[in-house]
């Protein structure tokens, strides 16, 4: 296959992901920068789910809203697609629970705040 051939795909997969995007805002997809092994299966792509108020029991909203890695923890099995386990958690890379916590972070902003910042993007 040449690049030619790999560029169209590319170019879709992001137009698929905005228009996914388009149709559930309420659902943010991850590419994880180092798959995470579960069984023998490798997961290269988590859903984080917007958190409702179950979701955030226990868990201080300004501590998510700071970046607290406790709190991100806290709430990814409760969020993410597939449910993650702690130790699972635990072999995320720090670049992968940034992004998951940048999510979390976006999906507690008011609708106006999210739209201008999705729209900025």
């Amino acid at each position: 296959m040449n690049t030619q051939d790999q560029t169209p795909k590319t170019e879709l997969e992001e137009q698929q992901a905005e228009n996914q995007q388009a149709i559930n805002p309420d659902v943010e997809t991850i590419e994880l920068d180092k798959p995470i092994k579960m069984g023998s299966i490798e997961i290269a792509k988590l859903d984080i789910r917007k958190p409702n108020v179950m979701a955030l029991q226990g868990v201080k909203i300004t501590d998510l809203m700071q970046g607290d890695v406790s709190a991100i923890c806290t709430v990814i099995p409760r969020v993410s697609s597939p449910t993650l386990t702690k130790a699972q958690i635990n072999q995320l890379e720090p670049s992968d629970l940034a992004q998951i916590g940048a999510a979390l972070i976006l999906f507690l902003q008011p609708s106006s705040v999210r739209a201008a910042i999705l729209q900025q993007q």
